[in-house]
């Protein structure tokens, strides 16, 4: 057990520090200079041979790589130069938003997938077999940053059933006090209903323009080990002690069935915390992908490599409560 953990443990921290390592060089050799961007360019050469000299260039890659990760270990994410804040205080400010828009996301598609699935494969009805499926071709194949702007057009612009984009509160409605700075989740707790919903109106297009995709992925998987699992002998031998079809495969044949989901399930949430860039771009989202997109156009290394050691944590941090979840749903993986 012992031996499992630490092989374990020692695969996570070699994957972290193996994303994080390319990540470094290849920023690094990106055309353009970031010293050149914050001085200007009108300056001259020994201004901006000085700036390098502050912000470390100078010296060997692996010096540079080495320091950082130090210094990111201490809470030291560097700075911004283009935001003119810490990263780390920017983190603060914008991820609490891509989480929540993530979590929301995943609850949409998760149970979105599993109830469609259920129908698709309940009593072979073709119809509603059919319509699943389209539905996860349309969710697979439709690109995210176009199904929001379709989503824009339709529901904000020609219907008005939901709010636009640009925040994730109205003007009139005052935050509520923060607790986990998820504002949905503040709001419930102060027990501000009227904010909660506002606020919950303002997630639902983002929520579904960013959970489609896995939406799409999730129910053609869960479908497909449904109808695995309903052949199995141990359904016949349910079905034989007088429990109904539905009940049988609700209560029998979908957890034995969730378990190859549960993978994908638990790296699509990960993705979906990391926020998606373009999406967030389109609503104007004030969550960690639209800075992303910023730095990476003003070559603003340090907050890039943060979101990308962030990234890696959240895949090896999730993918490790996915297999202690494993055990227990299923007490063979214990075994």
């Amino acid at each position: 057990m012992v031996h499992s953990i630490l092989s374990r443990l020692s695969g996570s921290l070699a994957a972290i520090i193996g994303a994080s390592a390319i990540a470094f060089l290849f920023l690094r050799v990106l055309p353009g200079n970031p010293a050149r961007l914050i001085v200007g360019p009108l300056a001259s050469e020994e201004t901006l041979h000085a700036q390098m000299e502050r912000m470390g260039l100078h010296e060997p890659i692996y010096v540079q790589y080495w320091r950082y990760m130090r210094d990111f270990v201490t809470g030291d994410w560097g700075f911004s130069y283009g935001a003119g804040q810490p990263v780390l205080v920017q983190f603060q400010l914008r991820f609490p938003a891509s989480i929540e828009l993530g979590i929301y996301a995943f609850i949409f598609a998760f149970l979105a997938a599993v109830v469609l699935a259920l129908l698709a494969t309940y009593r072979h009805r073709p119809v509603m077999d059919a319509t699943v499926r389209m539905l996860s071709i349309f969710g697979m194949g439709m690109p995210p940053f176009w199904l929001a702007l379709i989503l824009l057009v339709v529901f904000h612009e020609a219907l008005g059933m939901f709010p636009g984009p640009g925040a994730q509160l109205s003007r009139a409605l005052t935050p509520p006090p923060e607790v986990t700075r998820l504002l949905t989740i503040d709001a419930l707790i102060a027990g501000e209903l009227r904010t909660f919903a506002n606020a919950f109106q303002h997630l639902v297009l983002p929520a579904i323009a960013l959970g489609m995709l896995p939406f799409g992925y999730l129910v053609r998987l869960l479908r497909a080990n449904l109808l695995d699992v309903r052949n199995e002998p141990f359904i016949l031998v349910v079905r034989s002690k007088g429990i109904g079809y539905w009940a049988a495969t609700v209560r029998h044949a979908l957890p034995n069935a969730f378990l190859p989901t549960l993978t994908a399930s638990g790296m699509i949430f990960a993705q979906l915390l990391g926020g998606s860039v373009l999406v967030e771009k389109v609503f104007n989202w004030p969550g960690i992908g639209s800075l992303v997109v910023d730095s990476i156009l003003r070559k603003d290394f340090a907050v890039v490599q943060a979101f990308i050691i962030v990234s890696a944590v959240l895949y090896v941090f999730i993918n490790g409560l996915v297999d202690l979840l494993y055990g227990i749903i299923d007490p063979r993986v214990r075994g």
